[in-house]
């Protein structure tokens, strides 16, 4: 039986929060070597090949499990029937695939803090809610864009700080690349899916999962094959001796499950019926909320710098936004009632 009726967006947001705290949390502990028994920290090319097989393997349990891989479009190659992704969610897919790699290469950059990083790729994401709905025709409401409003002003409040502008050029790099990827992606989203049935938006999400994490895989086993110097030597290091030599495998696992869960709960929110400019704060302040615990988490459990007033200054300005996101619509909601009764 179809779904029809798709599920709060709040519920989802939970979830990317409930997963968001503990993925990067333990992608800077490893990458700084900061975990008991590491004489150095992981790089990130090394860390991408351990976490996107975990996620791999999250992605075909979480679609098996939930049965949605049912709703992807069905293909006969050899006489057996296989699911697979239409043309858009083939691209959205592989816009998912910068994303998940951009991500996690995001949180092992050093000097640089999690919120942080957190504050400048959901700040500039945010940027883009509003252009793509203007180009998707979709309307915007006006709590949407005091929301917006305030998420920006967080991120002119982390780049006030002394040596916001310090960025290393391949910092630039992976974060204009997450940029254009979420662009594209949240384009194709609004024209191809965020309707108010269930079933489509599952259908979208559920071929987007079957590109994403296999594509990144790929390309991670041909960086390993035929990268030069230190990055392919990195990436073949993770296919090959981490699971022998790092003693840290099973925080590896963990952080491929946690990244999975991400993109699990990240992305049925930005599915939701709601226009961009919505959608998109709920999913950005549900992560640069998390970055704030994970944060704390590091300082409290590891001794790391605590957050800095610029940082906690930028997510005091998010916690108001998620306000301006809920309340209104609460508000709404609870009139339509009344005057239906």
């Amino acid at each position: 039986m179809a779904l029809e009726k798709y599920p709060s967006v709040w519920w989802f947001a939970f979830g990317y929060f409930a997963a968001y705290v503990p993925y990067s949390a333990l992608t800077k502990a490893v990458s700084k070597g900061l975990l008991p028994g590491m004489t150095e920290g992981v790089s990130g090319f090394e860390l991408l090949p351990p976490t996107v097989l975990v996620s791999f393997l999250g992605m075909i349990v979480f679609l098996l499990a939930t049965g949605w891989w049912k709703y992807a479009t069905k293909y006969e190659i050899g006489g057996v029937t296989v699911p697979g992704p239409r043309p858009l969610t083939l691209a959205s897919g592989l816009c998912v695939a910068v994303i998940i790699a951009t991500t996690t290469l995001a949180y092992t950059f050093t000097g640089v803090s999690i919120v942080f990083m957190m504050l400048l790729m959901r700040g500039g994401v945010l940027i883009l809610a509003p252009i793509v709905d203007a180009l998707s025709k979709r309307r915007v409401r006006w709590f949407s864009w005091v929301a917006l409003g305030l998420s920006l002003s967080a991120l002119v409040v982390a780049f006030a700080e002394k040596g916001g502008w310090g960025l290393k050029t391949i910092a630039v790099v992976d974060i204009s690349a997450y940029l254009g990827a979420y662009f594209f992606r949240l384009k194709i989203m609004s024209g191809t899916a965020k309707s108010e049935k269930a079933s489509e938006n599952i259908a979208f999400f559920a071929e987007e999962q079957l590109v994403g994490t296999p594509a990144i895989l790929a390309a991670l086993a041909l960086g390993a094959m035929f990268a030069p110097g230190e990055i392919g030597e990195s990436l073949n290091a993770g296919f090959t001796t981490f699971w022998t030599e790092q003693p840290v495998v099973f925080q590896a696992v963990l952080i491929g499950l946690f990244s999975q869960g991400t993109g699990i709960f990240g992305g049925l929110i930005l599915l939701g019926p709601q226009e961009n400019a919505f959608c998109v704060p709920v999913n950005r302040s549900s992560s640069i909320l998390a970055g704030l615990f994970a944060s704390l988490a590091l300082t409290v459990w590891l001794g790391e710098p605590a957050t800095s007033g610029h940082q906690l200054v930028g997510a005091g300005l998010v916690l108001v936004a998620i306000l301006f996101l809920s309340i209104p619509p609460m508000l709404a909601k609870k009139r339509a009632a009344e005057a239906a009764a």
